[in-house]
């Protein structure tokens, strides 16, 4: 007879650490703090800085002058291990907030820290359990957390919404909010508006209809559910098929934090491809909200207005990219989206009206919109096995990586990618929690580049590049210290001129970059903190760097200290 030994009882995994598992309170973070974060730059409050998403700092200690004694004040170790969620990569794609000396960030595989935002020091971790086979599409990601009312707010890949104790990192709620077997995911960065929590979902490539929803930030109960595929009889439904399931399955995810106007009370979210992304022959009509930005009504979750900018897309270009709100001088409320489709959009916020459409690429071969925003595609995929190449691939002429804009100079500064793709129709019958593409894509491996576009919203002109031998997939940051901060996908952050474009200091970091940075201020000292760990969807937007290496850091730089 076997013996058998008592191996004791489990533990937490941080027990056996030297993290303290307590962050110091901070002041209160409500709706009016953040609605007035502008005012506050030594705090980076929520996911873009500022609710219009500029990804801009009134801080200057860190200028053009001082950029060259720039360097390294510590490195946070985000330690990927075992085994990750879901078949595919994960990427380190967080954007830091920081409240008071306390740094808050998400990882890959459900994880989130509190971070001693001067000395790099772990102050509590946690990690939320999801099953290892959950589909993803576009890899093992989080972009981001929120932080309001006391709690830090995390959406999970496994649709999860969770709150936690903004000083302990227990959990506070947890409330589902997706069919993680139906395909339904977590990526995106809530956002924190009055007393709610809002979320998008994720999983458009699976054939599942998109939502974006909010939760009360005390309860996590649901608040209202705005559904971007409209059903039979609701406004848009005639741009779906009568017949049918087509828009049951319409995708259109929200898989991008939406910018908000305080004054106008409307959200503005990106919405992304319709599934299936490449065969239209399942899906005729416009397939209204897919590929749009929507203005939703922050108290009701109603559609105010909307835009379309590929309507029946055949290309997987997703509009979830940021609409980054400005005001023209005349006082105009404006709104810029720079899409996958490689056009520069502005429209007038208050109704959704065109003011100004361009391109902003070098190559665009799928179609052309006019000045008048007249659409007319050229080539796509439609016919069986046939393949066809286009500009740009599905990554787009712009990733979800953001853009910023800086009020001195007027500019919009544009990572961009140059890199094309083959799609060949391949037509699949509709199954539950399996990819519902509709073709076979292989993205460039060769013939891409990438360049920095210093964009002047108002009038289209071009005022400045700063060219890359790889498409760009991180976000710029840009400062009131005359700076525009980029990552490649090689591992160099880069600081530009913001006037003129020219490199004016550099670090290699050991590996790409795939997040977005921020910037913030600790007891009168100036730091610029960005993730960085090459993975995630490499294959759709840069195959050519599918063997670079990975990482999970996050590098804080500063001056040196008097």
């Amino acid at each position: 007879m076997t013996d058998y030994v008592d191996a004791g009882e489990a533990i937490p995994h941080v027990q056996l650490t030297n993290v303290r598992g307590e962050a110091p309170a901070t002041s209160t973070v409500d709706y009016d703090r953040i609605r007035g974060a502008r005012s506050e730059p030594q705090n980076w409050l929520t996911y873009y800085g500022t609710y219009d998403g500029q990804r801009y700092s009134e801080l200057d200690q860190i200028n053009k002058d001082s950029i060259r004694r720039l360097s390294p004040a510590w490195v946070f170790q985000a330690g990927a291990v075992g085994m990750q969620s879901g078949a595919s990569t994960y990427s380190f794609e967080a954007s830091p907030i920081v409240i008071e000396g306390v740094m808050y960030v998400s990882g890959p595989d459900g994880r989130a820290w509190a971070i001693d935002a001067k000395t790099g020091e772990e102050l509590w971790r946690y990690k939320h359990a999801s099953p290892y086979d959950v589909s993803l599409c576009c890899g093992n990601v989080n972009r981001g957390l929120a932080v309001g009312h006391g709690k830090v707010y995390m959406y999970t890949l496994n649709a999860h919404i969770v709150a936690l104790d903004a000083t302990t990192g227990k959990m506070v709620w947890d409330t589902v909010n997706g069919d993680v077997r139906a395909g339904e995911s977590g990526s995106v960065a809530p956002l924190v508006v009055k007393d709610l929590v809002i979320v998008g979902s994720a999983g458009g490539e699976f054939g599942v209809r998109g939502h974006l929803d909010a939760f009360d930030a005390e309860t996590g109960e649901r608040r209202w559910r705005c559904y971007t595929v409209p059903k039979p009889g609701e406004p848009g439904s005639e741009t779906w098929p009568d017949d049918g399931e087509a828009w049951q399955r319409g995708g259109a995810n929200c898989w991008v934090t939406p910018t908000y106007d305080p004054e106008l009370e409307l959200l503005f979210q990106g919405t992304g491809n319709p599934a299936p992304d490449f065969d239209g022959d399942i899906r005729p009509g416009d397939n209204l909200y897919t590929d749009s930005t929507i203005a939703v009504d922050v108290n009701t979750g109603e559609i105010r207005w909307h835009y379309q900018f590929t309507p029946h897309d055949l290309w997987d270009y997703d509009s979830t990219m940021e609409n980054v709100l400005f005001d023209a001088p005349d006082g105009r409320k404006l709104l810029a989206h720079a899409d996958k489709n490689g056009y520069f959009f502005v429209l007038d916020r208050t109704n959704g009206e065109l003011v100004r459409v361009f391109p902003f690429v070098d190559r665009i071969t799928w179609g052309e919109i006019t000045p008048e925003g007249k659409v007319t595609p050229k080539i796509y995929p439609d016919e069986e096995g046939v393949p066809v190449h286009f500009w740009p691939g599905p990554a787009g002429g712009k990733e979800w990586t953001h853009m910023s804009y800086n009020p001195q100079t007027g500019l919009m500064y544009v990572p961009v990618q140059e890199v094309g793709a083959t799609a060949t129709r391949r037509r699949r019958e509709f199954k539950e929690s399996i990819p519902y593409w509709g073709a076979g894509v292989a993205v460039d491996i060769e013939d891409f580049y990438g360049f920095v576009a210093a964009i002047d919203p108002l009038t289209g002109e071009e005022k400045w590049r700063w060219n890359n031998e790889y498409p760009m997939c991180a976000s710029t940051l840009t400062t009131a210290g005359g700076l525009v901060f980029q990552g490649t996908p090689t591992g160099e952050f880069v600081a530009l001129d913001a006037s003129t474009g020219e490199k004016l200091w550099s670090f290699q970091c050991g590996s790409g970059h795939h997040s977005s940075p921020t910037t913030f201020e600790v007891d009168g000292r100036q730091f610029i903190a960005v993730p960085t760990g090459w993975g995630g969807w490499v294959e759709g937007f840069l195959p050519g760097l599918l063997g670079a290496a990975a990482g999970d850091a996050l590098f804080c730089f500063a001056l040196p200290e008097q």
